[in-house]
């Protein structure tokens, strides 16, 4: 049905509106001006009060978002204190709501596939008591996965249960978040670092889900306790002994680094922890490593992809439901979706039957996938 320019839309969804702005980086005053209204409007608009017709589209357009996604229940947003950024103090306020309206996005598609696909429940201990080294220790016996180096750590995470997801956020300041939504564990992880400070990521949320799952994790302390629990975890002490000899050279450092599939800085580090190098030649390897540049690493591992939402966009391609149906049914672009989805690139998944506009959800064979 068509509006007048000056009618207003029923149903408009203030919360929405919320996480469209902060998804593009827009204060109330910056998107006011951008759209003709005054920045009080905004404030109106983000409480539930209707734009007018003409005002919907002009919001649409420059939010990037279709007019319908504006419509709908809430979605749920994330507060700062209910997710674990590692480098929080380094973060703008922009990028930290962009990191957050994206977290608030994946929850809301992980919605619309957990009422088609029955998922694992998170198979993560509670282990606050314990020290991140005996943690890393009590995880990887509960996990079955002794002392050996872990080949795919995404893959590994989401057999046990954690839903992970990828970011597009521009800049080094933000690498990874993790959060519990009810009884859902999540790991976000921003895949424009190098595939191997991913995987440290990774781990490292791992720690805050497993350390720190009943308060925020919030200081300089708890990011502490992460990196120790991350680099246990990688590279357990018993098989950094058994490979690795005492202060090595840098090409050394390159051979030995494919083995845990983490980078030069990380592997430095574990040595030095572990006594295999003095303080001199730990400090002196760390000018050699970040003159070569932290951007990329010599001899890269490959980067890991999500094998659980590889599962299930095959699964619906093989029904017919394309990527651009799913997007329709979430009111969200085909782009926005890919950015969640570690830019899955699968035959079949953009053919099939073709989107409606914003439909009702449609009800698909149900499934286990981890």
């Amino acid at each position: 049905m068509s509006r007048s320019p000056g009618e207003s839309v029923e149903d408009f969804n203030g919360g929405r509106l919320a996480v469209a702005r902060r998804r593009r980086g827009f204060t109330k005053a910056s998107l006011a001006t951008a759209v003709g209204v005054d920045s009080r409007s905004i404030s109106n608009y983000e409480r539930g009060m209707s734009p007018r017709a003409d005002v919907l589209e002009r919001l649409a357009e420059r939010l990037a978002f279709p007019a319908a996604f504006f419509y709908g229940s809430s979605i749920e947003e994330i507060s700062s204190k209910a997710a674990s950024f590692r480098s929080l103090a380094r973060m703008t306020t922009s990028q930290r709501e962009d990191a957050l309206s994206q977290g608030a996005l994946r929850i809301h598609l992980d919605k619309w596939l957990c009422s088609r696909f029955n998922m694992p429940k998170p198979a993560v201990p509670d282990l606050r008591f314990e020290s991140p080294e005996a943690a890393a220790t009590i995880v990887r016996a509960e996990w079955g996965l002794g002392d050996k180096p872990i080949g795919n750590l995404t893959h590994l995470l989401e057999s046990k249960g954690i839903r992970v997801y990828s970011l597009e956020v521009s800049g080094n300041e933000v690498d990874a978040f993790s959060m519990w939504s009810g009884d859902a564990a999540f790991v976000m992880l921003n895949v424009q670092k190098t595939a191997e400070h991913s995987r440290f990521d990774a781990a490292h949320e791992l720690a805050h889900l497993v350390l720190h799952r009943q308060g925020a994790p919030v200081g300089k302390e708890a990011e502490s306790e992460a990196n120790r629990f991350a680099s246990s975890f990688l590279m357990p002490e018993s098989d950094v002994l058994a490979n690795t000899m005492r202060n090595p050279g840098i090409r050394a450092l390159v051979t030995w680094k494919a083995r845990w599939r983490v980078s030069l800085a990380a592997l430095n580090y574990r040595l030095h922890q572990l006594g295999m190098s003095t303080d001199h030649h730990y400090k002196s390897l760390c000018i050699q490593i970040s003159a070569m540049g932290r951007s990329r690493e010599p001899e890269p591992a490959p980067r890991e992809q999500s094998l659980r939402l590889n599962k299930i966009f095959l699964m619906l391609a093989e029904d017919g439901v394309t990527r651009a149906q799913v997007a329709d049914e979430l009111c969200i672009s085909v782009a926005e979706l890919d950015s969640m989805l570690f830019k899955l690139t699968l035959t079949g998944i953009n053919g099939g039957r073709k989107a409606k506009s914003c439909s009702p959800p449609s009800h698909h064979g149900l499934a286990v996938v981890s």
